[in-house]
């Protein structure tokens, strides 16, 4: 390969952006595909494209891509929606790659780990049973079977929930006095968006040395915690002390993901739980 890897961050949003200006700081050559390319950092190669379209860009980078990471995100929230922006979208790319004769070392499908259904605070891990029924994790799932089915070696990445400097539903949630019940425990999982970013390039980093990737990874803190916890906490931070009567949480999928296989590639997250992800959120205000 060459000393100057090529990657393709298909959907560079905000983890896609992260990740392009840590492998642009190790001297990758990356490209971003997204509509609005004028919100790509400096020094990144602009591929301005539609995932949701059939017409490949015309500024389809030319001669061999290393890698591929998908990592696009939904903009309309229905089947619809998830269908187009995982299945679709991922078929198209994969689709151009084939145009122009390029076959990545890897491809990275950034997924979710609301492929899961567990609901009563079980561990789990990579190889625990992915049978969710919402049409999201159906969705998603067969997104990962496109990526893993495409005759290319391929990882997916299935990220628990993101929090960081623009995702700070939560912190709005908590200053409205929000009310979580304690029993049973609501299990949540989560990952700043910086650690997001740090373990597909940890990964992409593996590859090229090459090491041997899992065709799964978890994309967790070090530290799921029950949610009344976690707002218990940030009412303290944010000297909140009012509760809502109206503003409770639903009930939804509780479980604990474990990041040990992501760890064993020597990924370590910056922020290893929520005091201290988001203790950094506050500071920057």
């Amino acid at each position: 390969m060459l000393e100057a890897p090529g990657v393709l961050i298909a959907g560079c949003g905000d983890v896609g952006c992260r990740l392009a200006l840590r492998l642009q700081q190790r001297n990758w050559v990356v490209h971003g595909l997204r509509r609005t390319v004028s919100a790509l950092p400096a020094g990144i190669h602009a591929v301005a494209g539609d995932l949701q379209s059939t017409v490949c860009p015309v500024a389809w980078p030319v001669g061999e891509l290393d890698y591929l990471v998908y990592c696009a995100a939904a903009t309309q929230h229905d089947e619809a929606g998830y269908r187009a922006a995982y299945v679709d979208g991922l078929r198209n790319v994969l689709g151009w790659l084939a145009l122009h004769g390029q076959r990545p070392r890897r491809v990275l499908f950034v997924s979710s780990s609301g492929v899961y259904g567990q609901q009563e605070g079980e561990w789990i891990d990579e190889d625990s049973p992915a049978e969710a029924q919402s049409y999201s994790a159906v969705i998603m799932r067969e997104a990962e079977r496109v990526a893993l089915d495409s005759g290319l070696p391929a990882t997916t990445v299935r990220l628990t929930g993101l929090y960081g400097p623009g995702r700070e539903w939560l912190l709005g949630q908590v200053r409205g006095g929000y009310r979580v019940s304690e029993a049973p425990p609501l299990y949540g999982n989560r990952i700043h968006v910086d650690d997001a970013a740090g373990l597909l390039a940890a990964l992409l980093q593996a590859d090229a040395r090459g090491e041997t990737l899992a065709d799964c990874y978890l994309g967790v803190d070090d530290e799921p915690a029950p949610l009344h916890e976690v707002v218990g906490w940030l009412r303290g931070q944010l000297g909140v002390t009012h509760w809502s009567d109206e503003q409770r949480v639903r009930r939804a999928g509780s479980k604990r993901c474990r990041n040990a296989r992501a760890r064993a590639l020597g990924w370590a997250p910056q922020y290893p739980s929520y005091r201290e992800g988001y203790a950094a959120i506050l500071a920057d205000r």
